[in-house]
């Protein structure tokens, strides 16, 4: 029964929309705060180097704190922020889609957690998506 909810699109979308709001809220109240989210469903920009990258887990934690609670900017589907990784603090923007935030915490005490985050049919989805995307872009590029 667990299992049937939580793979349900519509729970997806309620738990995107509770992230959202309670993101929304800590940002407008200037609360700084912790989110682990599913590295399987966050898009860097540029791409981390795989010497930082490879020491990632599966589900990663990321202080928005100071410059990057800052430079946070929060849309539709994600939330984006500017964050250094690594010894050289290689920056990065980071964009992480609600449904990929598993967990909300402020001075280590958890907030929220969302199990909609563990669900690895979405990530594969995403993968999916991004992959034809690129294949459409090329075919386009290819045809002009």
């Amino acid at each position: 029964m667990l299992d049937n909810l939580i793979n349900s699109q519509k729970y997806k979308d309620f738990t995107s929309t509770q992230v959202k709001d309670l993101l929304n809220y800590l940002v407008n109240e200037k609360i700084e705060f912790s989110l682990t989210a599913n590295t399987k469903g966050v898009d860097f920009n540029p791409e981390i180097p795989d010497s930082i990258s490879g020491s990632f887990s599966q589900f990663t934690l990321f202080t928005l704190a100071n410059y990057t609670f800052e430079s946070i900017v929060i849309e539709d589907d994600i939330i984006s922020f500017e964050a250094g990784f690594g010894s050289e603090n290689f920056g990065s923007v980071c964009s992480v889609p609600f449904y990929a935030v598993f967990q909300i915490s402020i001075d280590n005490s958890i907030l929220f957690i969302n199990p909609s985050a563990t669900v690895e049919k979405y990530f594969n989805e995403d993968k999916n998506e991004k992959e034809q995307k690129e294949r459409s872009m090329n075919a386009f590029k290819l045809n002009k």
